[in-house]
């Protein structure tokens, strides 16, 4: 840890505790005796009124006019951190590695009350994927791929990239606006235009070797970017009224870019229109899969003469085994 993030993190930590020790800070933050006196020093420096006690046992005060605000949840609030904490265990999100320091941060501003009810809801709560023998808030075994936070990174600067992809044994590079990132299947993908071939490109970050910035010319305006995607999601080939048993199966699951329209104030039945896109394979197959998925309670209004037969090869599979 460096020291500016070091002394950040003790301000926000003294700043709660109407009393601390130096051996508290170096126990906390496992740090030499000197290197715990001296950043005190340094916060008194800032500014943060701290006012010493003599004795064998003595440690540091903290004024009432502190200089940080001291923040305070509702009993609520609390848990609905806690809770949103658990319920993203096991999902490989960015940003994990600083789960640990939130939730020490957490814990050092709420009463013992507080901490007593989070530790009885870790113990009776358990979300998809959690091991009920070891439902640890802090465990970091759900890291996820290495160059998603590096992509992330990249992306707050700027949408225009280069990929390296590997794609079976070779790596392609291609030049790309992403659109939208997000997860679907346990599995984080990129979406864009591919600014050399003016494609939309579907890649798993999983698949990803490097991410670069874009240094090229071929820069197309963000305007122009949306205006293609809306004329692709423009041409609608697929068009399905669902039932009540098949909304209940889309509320399981859906492609991300798919969503319904209800048809009814009580939301039994529903319209459902979307393009795909019959040239991907990939994406065919998951389409077919996906629908067969929703059940019989549907009704086809419009469908690709591709998912059609992609029906009929799977019904030609089944025959076959039998």
């Amino acid at each position: 840890m460096k020291k500016v993030e070091r002394i950040n993190i003790i301000m926000r930590y003294i700043n709660n505790r109407a009393h601390f020790t130096i051996s508290e800070i170096m126990h906390e933050f496992n740090i030499s005796r000197s290197t715990a006196i001296r950043d005190i020093r340094e916060i008194e420096a800032m500014g943060m009124p701290l006012v010493a006690e003599v004795g064998r046992d003595g440690g540091y005060f903290v004024m009432n006019n502190s200089v940080l605000p001291t923040v305070r949840f509702t009993d609520n609030e609390i848990k609905a951190l806690f809770i949103a904490f658990m319920a993203t265990r096991n999902l490989q999100l960015p940003y994990l590695k600083s789960r640990h320091s939130l939730a020490e941060k957490l814990l050092g501003l709420i009463s013992q009350n507080q901490q007593d009810d989070l530790v009885l809801l870790n113990q009776i709560l358990l979300f998809e994927g959690t091991n009920p023998h070891n439902p640890d808030l802090l465990d970091l075994s759900d890291l996820p791929h290495p160059m998603l936070e590096q992509l992330i990174q990249i992306l707050l600067k700027d949408c225009y990239l280069v990929v390296s992809v590997e794609e079976g044994r070779e790596i392609k590079i291609y030049s790309i606006y992403l659109m939208r990132l997000y997860r679907e299947k346990s599995s984080w993908q990129i979406e864009g235009l591919d600014l050399e071939e003016g494609k939309w490109r579907i890649i798993p970050v999983d698949n990803l070797t490097d991410v670069k910035p874009y240094s090229g010319k071929k820069r197309i305006s963000k305007k122009k970017i949306v205006e293609q995607l809306k004329k692709q999601e423009e041409a609608i080939n697929l068009v399905l009224e669902l039932g009540p048993k098949a909304i209940a199966q889309f509320k399981k699951y859906h492609p991300l870019k798919i969503t319904i329209s209800y048809t009814n104030p009580y939301q039994t039945t529903a319209i459902l229109k979307t393009f795909i896109n019959v040239h991907h394979p990939n994406e065919l197959n998951e389409i077919t899969n996906w629908l067969l998925f929703l059940g019989g309670d549907i009704k086809i209004r419009e469908i690709p003469k591709e998912v059609v037969e992609g029906f009929q090869g799977r019904v030609d599979v089944w025959r076959t085994s039998d």
